[in-house]
């Protein structure tokens, strides 16, 4: 099995996804979009929990790295974060979706990735539990956003930019420090 070409029909699939969404993402789409036979996929994949999880592992990846680009050197890091992140999310709606709305598959993930991706963002925000909570919000958000639930009058910069102010402002009530994130993101082993 070569790992190229495992990447490129992951990338594919990133495509596809992107283009038409979840529910277009299929072996036999994917395979047609290939210009192969579906069978063909399963000598890289074993199948589409394994093609999602792969995708996944992008995602992840791409969100590490969006979200430390964004912190690195802002006055406010965790605005910055949490613009990024939604600007993120926008761009990518299908990825985005597969990334949060289902049970994250930690058993086929690179070791390590959840924590990385999360990193940046346990950073900025002083511990892990204000990072979930900084998270959370920001899922919220996003989803409401993505979901077209608020009602169109709806300054939603401001309530992005109260809602990160309010995080940002409490004190911290835990005394995780930050850099434990390795460990503790996912909560106790």
């Amino acid at each position: 099995m070569s790992a190229e070409r495992r990447d490129d029909i992951v990338r594919a699939a990133l495509e596809l996804l992107e283009e038409e969404g979840a529910d277009a993402l299929t072996m036999r789409r994917l395979a047609d979009r290939l210009g192969v036979k579906a069978p063909s996929l399963y000598k890289h994949l074993a199948g589409k929990d394994d093609l999602e999880a792969a995708l996944i592992a992008l995602g992840l990846e791409q969100v590490a790295l969006v979200l430390a680009d964004a912190a690195r050197g802002a006055p406010d890091p965790l605005a910055a974060i949490a613009a990024a992140y939604r600007r993120y999310a926008h761009a990518h709606p299908h990825l985005y979706r597969l990334l949060t709305e289902r049970p994250l598959p930690r058993d086929r993930l690179p070791a390590g990735l959840e924590a990385r991706a999360a990193a940046p963002l346990v950073e900025a925000a002083g511990s892990p539990d204000r990072a979930r909570a900084a998270w959370a919000f920001a899922h919220g958000m996003v989803h409401l956003e993505l979901s077209e639930r608020f009602p169109p009058d709806a300054d939603l910069d401001a309530a992005w930019r109260d809602g990160i102010a309010a995080l940002g402002a409490a004190p911290l009530l835990t005394t995780t420090p930050a850099r434990t994130v390795v460990r503790s993101w996912r909560g106790p082993d």
